[in-house]
């Protein structure tokens, strides 16, 4: 830590206080709500799954625009307490938003989306013409 002396005095440096890992709560609070994702690739389709916990149905808004598929909640929370001579006010609000594009194999049309325990899971099948196609022999003629 710089340390500025006055008068026999020691004060910590304004400048390292402030930047300071927790000064507004610590990084955990400066860090963006960003949901994590896996995707996996199965022969049929893929899965693309979103840890979202506390979250409703309601909160979410997806869309599909030119093969980029966009996820996005919002959510604000209030609380009142009113007590003999004070009240207290409280409110919170988190919000995110993440993109993916799509692979032109997914048929965009038969996209579908479950939300379930805190995962948000959408199914995203296969164009008939990426799907694997079975084994076959060739005739030479």
């Amino acid at each position: 830590m710089n340390v500025i002396k006055r008068n026999d005095v020691l004060f910590p440096s304004l400048m390292n206080e402030i930047f300071k890992p927790d000064w507004f709560g610590g990084l955990e609070n400066m860090r963006t709500n960003v949901p994590a994702v896996n995707i996996k690739e199965n022969e049929k389709d893929f899965e693309l799954e979103l840890s979202v916990p506390g979250r409703s149905k309601d909160d979410f808004s997806i869309e599909i625009d030119d093969n980029v598929l966009t996820v996005s909640a919002e959510v604000k929370t209030e609380n009142d307490v009113e007590k003999d001579n004070y009240t207290r006010r409280e409110f919170g609000f988190s919000s995110f938003t993440r993109s993916f594009t799509l692979p032109k194999s997914v048929d965009s049309n038969k996209i579908s989306a479950n939300y379930e325990n805190g995962i948000l899971k959408f199914t995203l099948p296969k164009k008939e013409e990426a799907l694997p196609k079975p084994k076959r022999t060739i005739e030479l003629s």
